[in-house]
């Protein structure tokens, strides 16, 4: 189990549904409780990116240093 799916199961413990989408290498925050979360101009031009896949084979992806911000968009979509 790698850390992004640890941080999914946990926000179901609390009763926050995310669904999540990937675009090789980014990994985008698409619904938090079926709320579509709208562009955010941060990490990509397409969505709030939340984690990356690894450059290396091998290597699990990882999610975005910055949860500070990932979890206001979280609360702002919830």
């Amino acid at each position: 189990m790698n850390e992004i799916d640890i941080f999914v199961k946990r926000l179901n413990k609390i009763g926050i549904e995310i669904e999540l989408i990937g675009n090789i290498p980014w990994i985008y925050l698409n619904k938090v409780n079926g709320n579509l979360v709208k562009q955010e101009d941060y990490n990509a031009n397409y969505g709030y990116t939340v984690a990356w896949y690894p450059v290396r084979l091998g290597h699990e992806p990882h999610l975005d240093s910055d949860l500070k911000r990932t979890f206001e968009i979280i609360r702002k979509y919830k």
